[in-house]
């Protein structure tokens, strides 16, 4: 049976016979890329201490130690690729800034975005393709791409209520900001589960191995109100320490962390919390990044650097 006319029409513009919006990696500490802010005629390097956290609103976090960023008339923030070429190009507005005695998380909207991944009639016709969907304009689309020029580490997440409720799933809104103990987590208003976090103001976060991709994936159906069984999980299970959640027994670590404050932030909801000890189980490996396709396709060749993880 001969190919269709949309994958012929996807391995004409990108070479690919699947086209997606995500392209999985392994990665571990150290990313190649880098991010700038700039303001004023000031620049900022933020390349590990931004965060996409919302979706619509295009949301963006930036921790600043000892500096402040309000005040000025316009931000931009470019995302580039390990050779310095700039890949994407965000316009911000400064929404709000929330303030620690160890540093200030400033919250952006992204107003535009400029993307140089690949020929912009290429991204444009797979946009119209293959991209295009109620809620998913092609401003919509660019700001992701630029974000995800960054490899954003996906993380599971670990919540209990009641004796048999036990939600476990991948999560990659979110930030670690280790200086500070602190954590952020960008969740939908959907997600089922998020009124209980909210309530308890207790969430573990683990980091997992990339090998186990498919069962993170799985694990992306238990924003459900019916979570399976712990008994009928595909994995063994581990108890954390203090508040005894459970966890896939292949996690490397994890932290417990408790949210002491909430920001609604459009169609999701910010979740602010601290932890007081990273309990360790296993040694470090290359964990799972999320990156998109158009940074996929820009670093064909040789470029990417990082495992793609089937």
């Amino acid at each position: 049976m001969g190919l269709g006319l949309g994958v012929l029409f996807g391995r004409l513009l990108t070479g690919e016979g699947v086209i997606r919006e995500f392209v999985t990696v392994g990665a571990g500490e150290r990313l190649r890329e880098k991010a700038f802010l700039t303001a004023d005629g000031r620049v900022w390097d933020v390349t590990g201490n931004q965060w996409l956290l919302g979706l619509d609103p295009r949301v963006v976090g930036i921790w600043v130690v000892a500096e402040d960023l309000g005040g000025r008339m316009a931000y931009t923030l470019d995302f580039r690729d390990e050779e310095e070429v700039v890949l994407g190009e965000m316009k911000l507005e400064y929404v709000d800034r929330i303030v620690e005695d160890s540093g200030t998380l400033f919250l952006f909207r992204v107003q535009s975005t400029v993307i140089h991944h690949i020929d912009s009639w290429r991204a444009r016709l797979l946009f119209e393709k293959f991209y295009k969907k109620p809620g998913v304009t092609y401003e919509r689309l660019k700001a992701v791409a630029a974000a995800y020029s960054y490899p954003r580490r996906v993380r599971i997440i670990s919540f209990s209520f009641g004796a048999d409720c036990h939600y476990i799933f991948p999560m990659d809104l979110l930030a670690d900001i280790r200086s500070a103990r602190r954590y952020l987590l960008g969740m939908r208003h959907s997600n089922q589960v998020l009124k209980r976090i909210m309530e308890a103001g207790r969430i573990v976060v683990a980091e997992a191995p990339a090998g186990y991709k498919k069962i993170i994936y799985g694990l992306g159906r238990n924003h459900s109100a019916a979570p399976p069984p712990v008994d009928q999980l595909p994995f063994g299970v581990i108890q954390t320490r203090r508040w005894g959640y459970y966890l896939p027994d292949w996690v490397e670590s994890y932290k417990e962390i408790t949210i002491g404050r909430t920001q609604d932030i459009g169609s999701h909801m910010l979740l602010c919390g601290e932890w007081d000890e990273e309990v360790i189980l296993k040694a470090a490996t290359p964990r799972l990044h999320h990156i998109h396709f158009l940074y996929f396709l820009h670093a064909k060749g040789g470029r990417l650097g990082y495992p793609v993880v089937e």
